[in-house]
């Protein structure tokens, strides 16, 4: 089905369709830093194009290729963007939270995507018609800011992911991946498999599985049942390749 209904494709192993549900909204506090940080007025014109949507684990939200027909805020949601190659294979470059948006490159003249944006966090966002958001983005200075000012700190922690992915050894890219997650999901504990971090980090599943229980005979993580729980934040970072910090310290939001 086309991007302009509730429903979408999802990739081979990320399973069937994508069933996105309205949420009541009414009353919510903003969660999406980009979003929060618009002032009241900006605010209150945008938010009548913005439709709160349900995302679940494993929905695309567009193809590497596709027309970007929404863009979407994370509240408590994660998007990955992915790389395919080969028409089968995929490497996470980056991933979208509470702090930015899906959908940058229509900010940039853009109208298709040059990645697959990925749900790899269940849970809230906002979402907006392309055309909409263009209209907005050429009348409101300040979301227009808000927008260059994340897609330059998008980009540098495309090319940071880049370097990781090629430099690092798993251990330390696995730190750093389990923090840039949840910083973005504001929470130390979340439901991944084995397999889903091997898809996201280019490895065998053998290698992830190796470097999980490295760091959990190291108590710095729990891991059980699909479910990972962070034990020590700072030996986490500690643990973590230098790409996490650098990253962070280039802006990690709006």
């Amino acid at each position: 089905m086309g991007l302009c209904s509730l429903t979408h494709r999802r990739a081979g192993l990320f399973a069937p369709t994508l069933l996105t549900m309205r949420i009541n909204a009414a009353d919510r506090k903003v969660a999406n830093s980009l979003l929060a940080a618009l002032p009241g007025k900006n605010y209150r014109r945008l938010r009548s194009g913005l439709e709160p949507v349900e995302l679940e684990f494993g929905d695309v939200l567009y193809e590497a290729g596709q027309k970007i027909r929404h863009v979407y805020f994370p509240g408590n949601s994660l998007v990955s963007l992915l790389t395919v190659v080969d028409h089968r294979m995929a490497l996470e470059v980056g991933m979208v939270g509470r702090e930015g948006m899906v959908g940058v490159p229509l900010a940039l003249g853009a109208q298709v995507s040059p990645v697959r944006a990925l749900v790899q966090g269940a849970g809230t966002a906002m979402r907006m018609e392309s055309e909409r958001f263009r209209r907005e983005i050429r009348r409101s200075p300040q979301l227009q800011q808000g927008i260059h000012r994340y897609a330059n700190a998008l980009m540098a922690q495309v090319s940071q992911t880049a370097a990781c992915n090629r430099f690092h050894v798993i251990g330390a890219r696995l730190a750093r991946w389990l923090l840039m997650t949840r910083d973005r999901v504001g929470s130390g504990e979340f439901r991944l498999t084995h397999e889903f971090l091997a898809h996201m980090l280019g490895v065998r599943r053998v290698g992830v599985t190796q470097a999980a229980r490295t760091l959990q005979a190291r108590k710095l993580i729990d891991y059980n049942r699909g479910s990972i729980r962070i034990l020590d934040h700072r030996g986490l970072e500690a643990a973590a390749c230098e790409c996490y910090a650098l990253v962070n310290g280039k802006g990690n939001g709006a």
